[in-house]
């Protein structure tokens, strides 16, 4: 490699054209470039803008205020974003819930009042007790910015184990808390990331998994390997906790774990990378009422073939759900003592419809399937034979799931674009379904509509899409459409609620959001069509996406949006280049743009299961052909596009979107702006303060209507 010596000074460049809408020219603060460049399999690569990876120079500090100057001063003189932010909070104050679980005879659950910054941790001791606060996480900073994070109940009911997080880092600190006082114990657990806890049947203890201290540089963009499983003994300090598992051979792979129900087995999951296979591997603690957590580790999955889930046990006969044989997904049973493939038996086999989750609640299985992305819950007997289904109230997603083995009673959770969650409660035994928790929004639903829509890709494969919009909506190319994806790591895009997407509605707007190869909709073969060398079909059904929308007269290129976040922020930068002229408005959010780099950075290492690494000489000539950063052309006119990062992000760094900005500020010829907003105190999304999410949301739908020319009333 080659570094330049250059002095890495700020310096500005002025956009002449004149913009939409008669603004005033913008003056970028772009960053000089520098000499950089490397060396991928005897191609050199220039890197001009490396300096902004280090996000805590004081050059790239000053150049963070400079850009953040001048994205504020652009929304600060559009006239709907004050309007807008009052319509998003006062929509957004509605009471929210959490799927109730029971433990130790209590039942918990989360709750937001409407307008707090993070949902609180409540606790109900019997059934005719009354409610109270276990967890507060709004108490735990001034700005809203700790979240709650992983949470575990000792079997007992005594002890609650939980992990916060600060500026929305996927760091985590481990607490321990009595249930009965809401106090906390001295127990602190450090260095937590990408983490479950798991108690041991005794209750005096758990297991979770976690990195060494960084030892140098910035814990936000320092590499995360070599993770380790831990067993932590209630009243000993961190010094003393029990190393469970390691494997210094293989850096990269992660551990996580489980204990079955009934106490007696240790499960762990070794995964490689994000990959959905994973190795399966179980220790036996033998008598539940004294675990020995330092038992053999017996390898029952060991071939990284196919992804294995543990579900439940009979003694040593477990209940596995896998996609071994099944791209969509059964459920199989097997002697952990001799579990060659030879000896499965399958006690739910695929169907046309993927398998989602399952798990052995009251006396039976419970599973949720996806049915061309739309979620079901089916019922099994212990046999695997069909006791029926869980009515749902129409096209929807069903979230988390909870229950408990041998009783009759489960909690879900179903959502879809027009219906906030609502928590349903379901006698298995009765056969009965009742609304647990149902929130109120001051919204009128009725007057809209969501339908679902199959449209061909390039290569001819069928990709269904959800479109919400107005009743009555006039299909003349005129309305102004917001096209959401994601497409990739196995993630199923399944109907959610938006406060933000409901405004976008009351102004006229289309939301559309297509189910693209890469995600988990039909299971193994449909993820695996989206992936290394075969990326290429997730942009092409994006495109596909929005030349739909444009045929069928939903929309124009000049009345449509592309939106996406992480994996989606890539797939926004990816089609930007391919096809600029399609779309009116860009809104890439903390997106993997250096695709050439990406792994060097947190946990992105782990990535290289599901895009290649440019190490590779297999992989970097596919990686370089559509990198967002790599793949900008000097001289296009690229639609108006507001980038949003965040300064905490230390899942998807936030230099992928410095020096992604910088380079198309650099290379935009056209008239409509190019802006970055940066967040502060802020991650990758999860754990967000209410607060930031409804400014951040108030600014991208001002930034859209002024680009798409929308001039409908913001609703009081």
């Amino acid at each position: 490699m080659r570094r330049s010596l250059l002095p890495l000074a700020l310096c500005a460049t002025v956009l002449t054209s004149p913009l939409v809408g008669q603004q005033p020219a913008i003056t970028y603060p772009q960053a000089a470039k520098s000499e950089q460049s490397d060396e991928y399999h005897g191609v050199r690569v220039a890197d001009p803008y490396r300096w902004l990876e280090d996000v805590d120079s004081p050059a790239t500090t000053s150049w963070v205020e400079a850009q953040n100057k001048v994205t504020f001063d652009y929304l600060s003189g559009l006239p709907e974003r004050g309007p807008l932010k009052e319509r998003l909070t006062r929509l957004w104050n509605y009471a929210k819930f959490g799927t109730p679980f029971k433990e130790g005879g209590k039942l918990f659950w989360y709750e937001n009042t409407g307008l707090q910054n993070q949902f609180v941790l409540f606790v109900q001791d019997t059934p005719k007790s009354k409610q109270r606060v276990l967890i507060d996480p709004n108490t735990m900073s001034t700005d809203g910015t700790v979240a709650l994070n992983a949470i575990a109940v000792s079997p007992n009911g005594k002890y609650i184990a939980y992990g916060t997080s600060a500026s929305g880092s996927d760091w985590q600190q481990l607490q321990l808390r009595d249930v009965a006082s809401a106090k906390d114990l001295s127990d602190t657990t450090m260095w937590v990331k990408f983490s479950g806890i798991e108690w041991t049947h005794d209750s005096k203890g758990y297991f979770y998994s976690r990195f060494p201290e960084p030892k140098d540089g910035n814990r936000y963009i320092s590499v995360s390997k070599n993770q380790k499983l831990y067993y932590h003994k209630i009243g000993t300090p961190q010094s003393k906790d029990i190393l469970v598992y390691e494997d210094p051979a293989h850096p990269e792979w992660g551990v996580g774990s489980e204990v079955s129900e009934d106490g007696q087995f240790l499960v762990l999951y070794i995964t490689h990378g994000t990959d959905e296979r994973n190795d399966l591997y179980v220790v036996d603690l033998q008598d539940p009422k004294k675990p020995k957590v330092t038992s053999p580790i017996m390898k029952i999955f060991d071939r990284f073939d196919a992804s294995y889930d543990f579900v439940d046990n009979t003694g040593n006969r477990f209940f596995i759900r896998t996609n071994s044989g099944a791209p969509k997904g059964r459920l199989i049973s097997l002697s952990i003592n001799y579990p060659r493939e030879s000896a499965w038996r399958t006690v739910i086999p695929e169907n046309k419809d993927a398998l989602n989750g399952i798990w052995a609640y009251g006396n039976q299985f419970v599973a949720s399937y996806l049915q061309d992305a739309r979620g079901s819950i089916r019922l099994f007997s212990r046999g695997g034979g069909t006791l029926g289904e869980v009515p749902l109230p129409g096209i929807g997603a069903v979230g988390s799931v909870s229950g408990k083995k041998g009783e009759p009673v489960i909690y879900y959770s179903f959502t879809s674009y027009l219906y906030p969650t609502t928590i349903f409660r379901y006698d298995l035994a009765a056969k009965k379904n009742i609304v647990h928790r149902a929130p109120k929004v001051a919204f009128d639903v009725d007057k809209y509509e969501t339908r679902q829509v199959f449209y061909n890709s390039k290569d001819g494969t069928r990709v269904p899409m959800f479109i919400t919009m107005r009743k009555g909506t006039v299909l003349d190319g005129n309305n102004p459409t917001l096209l959401y994806a994601y497409g990739g790591f196995n993630i199923s895009m399944q109907p959610s609620f938006s406060v933000r997407n409901l405004v976008w509605l009351e102004m006229g707007g289309v939301y559309a959001v297509p189910n693209l190869r890469g995600g988990g909709e039909y299971g193994k073969d449909w993820h695996e069509a989206g992936m290394f060398e075969k990326k290429q079909n997730v942009f092409d059904d994006y495109i596909a996406a929005a030349e739909y929308l444009i045929s069928e007269k939903y929309t124009s290129p000049s009345k449509l949006a592309i939106s996406g976040g992480s994996n989606g922020g890539l797939l926004v930068g990816a089609v930007l280049n391919q096809r600029p002229e399609l779309y009116g408005v860009a809104l890439p959010a903390v997106g993997v743009m250096d695709m050439l780099r990406y792994h060097r950075f947190t946990i992105g290492h782990a990535w290289a299961s599901e895009y290649g690494s440019a190490d590779s000489s297999r992989f970097f000539p596919v990686l370089h052909k559509y990198s967002p950063l790599h793949n900008i052309r000097p001289g296009t006119k690229y639609p108006a596009t507001m980038v949003t990062t965040a300064d905490h992000d230390d899942r998807v760094v936030p230099g992928h979107s410095f020096k992604y900005a910088a380079a198309l500020q650099a290379a935009q010829a056209g008239p409509a702006p190019v802006l970055i907003r940066i967040e502060t105190k802020s991650g990758h999304g999860a754990g967000r303060p209410t607060s930031k999410v409804i400014e951040e949301a108030a600014d991208v739908l001002a930034f859209t209507m002024k680009n798409l020319g929308v001039n409908a009333t913001v609703t009081p």
